[in-house]
């Protein structure tokens, strides 16, 4: 695979809100390109304490009804309709994948690399970030969209519960999925020059 290619897949990555049910891609298939990005990602000392729970049809759906709920009971009623029509557009979407990180392993290297104890957990959120981009560039190379949300930790215990999540797996983000209706808007970009230097 060239550069170009790379980097033209890396430019299709966008924040698609307006989703619906009709991916291009089967549950199959989207289940297969979760477990690659798993599998492929790397982490601080191959500590692989990523976790995901992937939600298709009617299990997504609930996800987004729970949440819905959730947010109505500190939401005032005179305000909700704009947070109605944001969860409403999530619920459109074919399906969501929940990303966690498992507390249990990110403890164990503390305890056993008492040095780096303080950055074991930001290095865990490293990794999960890199899963996320993983699974959100490869849909988007295959006319999936996606968008990132963090309804987390409002909706962790629903969660765990609903779908029998350990207690030691922390909610971190939840990836909304589907076919594309509408692009993203065109991308705005603050100077380069601000934020990056090269040297050498």
């Amino acid at each position: 695979m060239s550069v170009q290619t790379l980097q033209a897949t890396a430019e299709l990555r966008r924040s698609i809100y307006a989703l619906d049910k009709n991916s291009p891609l089967t549950s199959v298939q989207i289940d297969q390109i979760v477990e690659h990005a798993l599998l492929h990602t790397p982490s601080s000392f191959n500590s692989q304490s990523t976790r995901l729970v992937v939600l298709h049809g009617a299990e997504h759906e609930k996800l987004w009804d729970a949440t819905t709920e959730i947010l109505r009971a500190i939401v005032p009623a005179e305000n909700f309709a704009p947070t109605q029509d944001k969860l409403n557009a999530f619920k459109a979407g074919a399906g969501t994948v929940l990303f966690f990180e498992d507390t249990d392993v990110v403890k164990g290297l503390q305890e056993q690399f008492p040095a780096y104890a303080d950055n074991f957990p930001i290095w865990a959120g490293h990794a999960n970030a890199m899963v996320q981009y993983a699974i959100w560039t490869t849909l988007a190379s295959a006319n999936v969209g996606a968008n990132l949300q963090h309804y987390n930790p409002l909706i962790n215990d629903f969660v765990a519960s609903e779908w029998d999540v350990p207690s030691n797996w922390q909610l971190v983000a939840q990836m909304v999925f589907g076919g594309i209706v509408a692009p993203a808007g065109e991308k705005t970009f603050a100077p380069v020059a601000e934020r990056l230097k090269v040297f050498g």
